[in-house]
């Protein structure tokens, strides 16, 4: 902890706030606005579909392996110097990204530039909590949070006006400044912080399982359709057998990464079930919408960005009363409710094709879909972090977010393979669009499976843990 603790509204206060801001937007920016890019990125580089699929999953396989990671570090070795660390690996990854000549190198690039957001992504939000007064973290939480919406609202946006004004490069190209500016003010302002009762052994071990599970089974379901059948079924069993022995070695180990323990709460394991096909089908929907509407429908990157940000705007304005209302009646009715008009929401958008017009083809889909995340999103973490122990909120979040991430990275890697877009049929209006109607439907089935998760196992009352 440093030695004087930080108290909201101070002019120190407002720096550290626009460290950690500005810090976790470039990540979250770059985890989304990409999806904008990808049509222009296929026409510029020669990619196929396949390679689309790993421009966006290198950036959320690294992510979602190494993230706990990411805060296991800076709890041992500072905060900020892990933050720093991170930042700073994030931007020479987003230069080269700008840089590459082909898909490959673009792949790789991106890869690099998840491990950079797993180590910054912790940091910034642990940095508040390490920085300011206990009295004054909820406050300024919520101010990064809202903060952090803003910038979801902007960057598709930014994103679609960069890729039809200057070039798909430059959406990785802006990272580098914008950390130079990051780098500055943390350096200067940001106190550092660390947890002293941290283990004092890191479970090196599985994070490399954890990683070559997740890391095999993408490649297996990426590459199915075009790989050849030794090398997927390699990478399959190679995926399982990681992921098994993973789940195995984290149940014995005393420092584990994940502490399995705590899916002994059933409303822990419910959420994160609940968790797992929810961002799943979201990261998948967004994926072929912006796809759709620029193969079929024949929109600019712009107004593709466009057609997204009623569901930054919805999470902002109404959040904070989901929340609210999820406090009094308890986590059940909400969250099975909201994947349910995720799933209507889904099936109106499913219609987007070559005629759809953005008020009556997209607007009222997106609308219903965001009411129903909207009221999801709050209660579900709330659930999650009262269902395990004080001292496990910060494990307990960097959980849940871990499987939110791998969610959508096996969604986007599975789903083009099943519903047979391939190679280059991005290119094929036709054929995206019947494959785009399939995957639509697939997603709406996950989003009433967890509908169905949620009200068959959650209590009624409100969650476990809370006062």
């Amino acid at each position: 902890m440093p030695e004087t603790l930080i108290a909201r509204g101070t002019p120190q206060g407002r720096w550290v706030l626009a460290a950690a801001v500005l810090g976790s937007g470039m990540a979250m920016l770059d985890g989304t606005v990409v999806n904008i890019a990808l049509r222009s990125v296929g026409d510029d580089l020669g990619a196929t579909v396949q390679q689309l699929q790993w421009v966006v999953n290198a950036y959320l396989l690294s992510l979602a392996s190494l993230i706990l990671v990411g805060g296991s570090l800076g709890d041992h070795l500072g905060r900020r110097r892990v933050f720093l660390f991170g930042v700073a690996w994030f931007a020479v990854a987003s230069a080269l990204c700008g840089l590459a000549q082909s898909p490959g190198q673009l792949i790789a690039a991106r890869l690099l530039q998840g491990v950079g957001a797993a180590l910054l992504t912790p940091g910034s939000l642990a940095m508040i909590q390490g920085s300011f007064r206990p009295a004054d973290r909820g406050r300024v939480i919520g101010q990064w949070a809202g903060l952090g919406g803003i910038a979801a609202a902007v960057g598709p946006l930014l994103g679609g006006w960069i890729v039809d004004n200057a070039s798909w490069r430059w959406i990785f190209l802006i990272n580098v400044p914008v950390a130079v500016v990051v780098l500055l003010v943390a350096a200067r302002h940001v106190p550092e912080s660390r947890d002293p009762d941290a283990a004092r052994s890191f479970d090196v071990l599985g994070a490399v399982l954890g990683a070559l599970g997740l890391a095999g089974a993408t490649y297996a379901l990426i590459e199915s359709g075009s790989a050849p059948t030794p090398y997927v079924v390699t990478g399959g069993v190679v995926g399982a057998l990681g992921l098994v022995l993973f789940v195995g070695y984290e149940r014995r180990h005393r420092d584990a990464l994940v502490p399995m323990h705590l899916f002994g709460s059933r409303t822990f394991s419910v959420a994160n079930l609940l968790t797992l096909l929810v961002y799943g089908a979201l990261g998948a929907m967004l994926f072929f919408l912006v796809l759709q509407l620029q193969v079929v429908t024949g929109w600019s990157p712009l107004e593709a960005g466009l057609s997204t940000v009623p569901l930054t705007l919805v999470m902002l304005l109404l959040s904070s009363r989901s929340g609210a209302l999820a406090a009094r009646i308890g986590p059940r009715l909400p969250l099975s409710v909201g994947p349910v008009l995720c799933g209507v929401g889904t099936l109106v958008l499913r219609r987007v094709d070559g005629d759809t017009s953005y008020l009556t083809g997209v607007l009222p889909g997106m609308l219903v879909f965001s009411a129903g995340l909207v009221l999801l999103v709050a209660p579900l973490t709330s659930s999650v972090l009262a269902a395990a122990p004080d001292r496990y909120a910060g494990i307990a979040s960097g959980v849940n977010n871990a499987i939110a991430r791998t969610g959508s990275l096996l969604a986007v890697s599975a789903l083009p393979a099943v519903v047979g877009i391939g190679g280059e049929d991005y290119r094929q209006p036709a054929v995206f669009g019947a494959g785009y109607a399939q995957a639509l439907l697939i997603c709406a089935v996950l989003l009433f499976a967890g509908g169905a998760v949620a009200f068959a196992g959650l209590p009624a009352g409100r969650p476990e843990g809370s006062s």
